[in-house]
């Protein structure tokens, strides 16, 4: 008993965790019920287990009080025949004590304990004589529906004229066969019925049984008033209490017929996960959506302005200086010119136009219907949420992303360095050999010492200056024009892969994770079904 019913605490927990994981995505119905399984066998396995629960149930007439009160050897249930005869639940049990909160967890408030020693083979059995499911009144109608889902195993007491009562049969019966190992049906009042109209009435009856799935469920015939078959009722219950296994064989049906529930809704598809086709797809539109192309050609324009300042021809290289720095404009690259962005200070990229708009909305479009291939309708709407529940965030997350990218637009500059240096060098000359010059002219006309000659292949050394400082400053500025040239297309396929990175990063966290999460949610709950479903071991 013990190990069965630890087997059933965990196909109970499988089965928990299976109902809060398909919780608004399958159907509420099928959900429910689970949930409702799961708390129904918490609660009936923290009662003692040594005891067994069995209903007596019938129409108005079929004799069930009177059968009730041949089993017990009492006159507890009224046995009348006015409707309905049993007006609420009442309890017989075997044993020395009342067990009070297993009762009131029922609900059943007419108990009566019936002494009976340790060696008696029904101690410890809850008789319940039940209200008549046909009744008039709708609260005992509520009280047998109530039952019938909690006790441990079933009687049902049916007579010879509404045997095949539809009612009995569509509401009851046929909804239970997943239970008819647990459940009998007495046909009672045999005395009113020759040998041949009563071996022709059980063969129907057991005909009507098979048909409706209810095959191994026993069928015996009983006369309340003769008291035939109340023996064979009564040793049929004491080998169930002895076997102190029915509370727990019920819980372990309810646990299948609720796991076989969701296991239908949730089906079996296989879940593949998300492509790294759909999602570079994807990063590559936001990324368009969100103004990557111009921050990388704002990196390849701002690498050129600025490596021809720092490289060019000192005395016109200061013009560029005019001109807006492309990423400065984008409020990308502020140094130490202006505040960094931040949440509330993003880039001055142009918002997404309606061709990004869409390529946006198709890429997200094909993660979703890529992830929801194959899952059940509530599933696939939740995949299909999941992938735009941050979807009125994602330009802002975007616009973050790319003001806090590193875009690399300071590294690599050293060589500049140089070609200024040697620049200035040249300009020097060029204003030393321009002064040299001057003063060879106007000297007279100062009264200043002539300075010394100095020539150098037949040529004047300001000369050399002058015009060597003028030549070199314009071929090295173009020299560095092209390696500047070189370095911006490299630096802009640096920085064009450091957004895309940048990108692919929101593009994991407020979309594919969340698609992901479903994904997940529906393979442990598939797992969770699986288990639950898993057949237990029973005693007895």
């Amino acid at each position: 008993m013990k190990a069965a019913a630890g087997s059933l605490a965990e196909r109970v927990e499988a089965l928990g965790r299976a109902a809060g994981a398909a919780a608004g995505r399958s159907d509420p119905a099928v959900v429910e019920a689970a949930r409702t399984v799961v708390q129904r066998s918490g609660e009936r396995l923290g009662f003692s287990g040594e005891y067994t629960v069995v209903a007596l149930a019938g129409a108005t007439g079929s004799g069930k009080s009177s059968l009730f009160n041949a089993i017990t050897g009492t006159q507890l249930a009224e046995a009348t025949v006015r409707r309905p005869t049993t007006s609420r639940a009442l309890a017989a049990v075997w044993g020395t004590t009342l067990p009070h909160e297993l009762l009131e967890w029922l609900d059943v408030h007419k108990r009566q304990l019936i002494p009976a020693g340790p060696d008696d083979r029904l101690t410890r059995l809850v008789l319940i004589d039940l209200p008549d499911h046909d009744s008039t009144e709708a609260s005992h109608r509520l009280t047998v529906d109530r039952l019938v889902q909690l006790v441990d195993a079933l009687i049902w007491v049916v007579d010879p004229q509404k045997y095949a009562d539809a009612a009995l049969h569509d509401n009851y019966l046929k909804p239970l066969a997943p239970y008819a190992d647990l459940m009998m049906v007495v046909l009672n009042q045999a005395d009113r019925l020759a040998p041949e109209q009563l071996a022709s009435c059980v063969q129907d009856l057991r005909a009507l049984l098979d048909r409706e799935g209810l095959r191994s469920t026993p069928v015996t015939v009983a006369s309340a008033v003769q008291g035939t078959g109340v023996p064979e009722l009564r040793e049929t219950l004491a080998r169930t209490v002895s076997g102190k296994a029915a509370a727990v064989r019920r819980l372990e049906t309810d646990v299948d017929v609720a796991a076989e529930g969701l296991a239908a809704d949730l089906g079996n598809a296989s879940v593949a996960g998300i492509g790294r086709g759909l999602s570079d797809d994807l990063t590559a539109a936001l990324g368009d959506a969100a103004g990557v192309p111009a921050v990388v050609d704002g990196v390849y324009k701002a690498w050129r302005k600025r490596g021809a300042a720092a490289t060019g021809w000192p005395f016109v290289s200061w013009l560029g200086k005019l001109r807006p720095d492309p990423l400065k404009r984008l409020r990308l690259d502020l140094g130490k010119d202006s505040r960094s962005p931040t949440a509330l200070n993003h880039t001055s990229l142009p918002r997404t136009g309606p061709v990004q708009a869409a390529l946006v909305e198709r890429a997200l479009r094909g993660i979703t219907d890529a992830a929801a291939a194959g899952l059940p309708k509530g599933w696939a709407d939740a995949v299909r949420q999941a992938a735009y529940v941050n979807r009125a965030h994602l330009p802002d997350r975007l616009d973050a992303a790319i003001a806090g990218t590193d875009l690399g637009a300071r590294r690599g500059t050293w060589w500049w360095w140089l070609f200024r240096v040697l620049q200035w060098v040249l300009m020097l000359a060029v204003v030393g050999g321009g002064l040299w010059l001057l003063y060879g002219l106007f000297h007279p006309l100062l009264q200043l010492p002539p300075l010394p000659d100095v020539i150098w292949y037949q040529v004047p050394a300001p000369w050399w200056l002058f015009a060597g400082g003028i030549a070199g400053g314009l071929v090295l500025a173009l020299l560095g024009r092209g390696f500047v040239a070189i370095g911006a297309g490299w630096r802009s396929r640096a920085a064009q892969k450091a957004l895309r990175a940048s990108i692919a990063t929101v593009t994991a966290d407020q979309v594919v994770a969340p698609v992901q999460a479903e994904l997940d949610r529906y393979s442990d709950a598939v797992t969770a079904v699986a288990l639950a479903r898993r057949g237990a071991k029973r005693s007895g």
